[in-house]
């Protein structure tokens, strides 16, 4: 028989899942988002279940995001309803994970992005190891910061989150304690004791704090001048512009965001700013409408479908963009992604939960 893609078990007062797709890098699948909801779901009624703590098999990757084959093939043949259904399951998780009224405990080691973020990020603990890797690269597949970065990645320090939403810069693990993405950093070599030690009884805060360590030094704060400076600007043309100034007066990180950007799918980057721009005002549950909205849009587009074949299928890494430069999108082009839909909007009923860490 083969590996189940996710297992959920209890273990003492824990309920423990462990992503298990090493060899796909734990990409998340639809039937992977409905097996972590029912195991939710039931641990919530259970009283001997006092956390939760998540993790993921392989090593090499937490969760690497969606299965973004399978959302292309999906949109390819005009079968919008299922990855819309896909992302309405996902952002849903999403809200549960935040709301969730008993403590989740995730514990992340190697590379997280998109789907991973979204699993990990809303926890109550996020406990980084040595491997962690974190990206929101979205934006260079023709898509978007989603899985809440409209809520979260505006709540990191200064303009962080606007710097990692549209560059898709990578953040290692002193970085992730830093900024708040990880709340603690644990060795790798002790992670396994750690998620052993959660299944004992005691308070998991305990156990979390005797198991943390001095993160490494981190050096994604000391960009703060040159990436608030630039990144507080209201337009992409602004942004450019003092990021090739910030690289003429020796920043030469500035001259690498720059080049991103514009490597970047230009109509997802100007989605990306507004994100960014309104997303410190907005709820959680205000935030993941916004986002169901804009991938219901996107998914009938161009871009993402460029993105993924220059990325994935032909790996040519030339994709040709619709609208091809930053200056050619409008702003009526942002809007129409931001606009509700009515009845299909994403229903989501806010839940009390436990809050900790800096997006409570």
């Amino acid at each position: 028989m083969s590996e189940p893609e996710i297992i959920c078990e209890t273990h003492g007062p824990a309920g423990v899942v462990v992503l298990n797709r090493p060899q796909a890098l734990n990409a998340l699948t639809l039937g992977m988002v409905r097996a972590l909801t029912g195991a939710l779901d039931r641990w919530e009624q259970n009283r001997k279940i006092t956390r939760i703590v998540l993790s993921a098999a392989g090593g090499r990757a937490f969760c690497a995001g969606g299965d973004i084959r399978l959302l292309h093939d999906q949109g390819r043949r005009g079968d919008h309803a299922a990855q819309l259904q896909f992302w309405r399951e996902e952002y849903t998780l999403n809200q549960r994970i935040k709301r969730y009224p008993k403590p989740v405990v995730a514990l992340v080691d190697g590379i997280v992005m998109g789907g991973g973020v979204g699993l990990s990020v809303h926890a109550t603990h996020r406990v980084a190891g040595d491997r962690f890797l974190f990206a929101m690269p979205e934006t260079s597949i023709g898509f978007f910061p989603d899985i809440g970065a409209t809520y979260f990645l505006p709540r990191l320090p200064g303009r962080i989150g606007t710097y990692l939403a549209l560059t898709g810069t990578r953040v290692a693990t002193a970085d992730a304690v830093a900024c708040g993405l990880a709340t603690t950093y644990t060795p790798s070599a002790a992670l396994a004791d750690l998620a052993e030690a959660l299944c004992e009884e005691g308070d998991p805060g305990m156990v979390l704090t005797a198991f943390a360590a001095a993160a490494p030094p981190a050096s994604l704060l000391d960009r703060r001048a040159w990436i608030d400076g630039c990144f507080s600007a209201a337009t992409l043309a602004a942004i450019l512009s003092g990021l090739d100034r910030a690289a003429a007066h020796g920043f030469p990180e500035a001259a690498d965001a720059e080049k991103a950007i514009r490597a970047n799918a230009p109509l997802s980057v100007s989605i990306a700013l507004r994100q960014m721009q309104i997303g410190g005002s907005l709820t959680f549950e205000a935030a993941m409408r916004t986002e169901f909205r804009i991938v219901s849009r996107l998914c009938r587009g161009h871009d993402f479908y460029e993105g993924v074949r220059a990325t994935i299928i032909d790996r040519d890494n030339h994709p040709r963009w619709l609208p091809a430069r930053i200056e050619e999108v409008t702003t009526a082009q942002v809007d129409a992604h931001f606009s509700d839909l009515g009845d299909d909007d994403l229903a989501l009923s806010p839940r009390p939960g436990v809050t900790a860490g800096v997006w409570a």
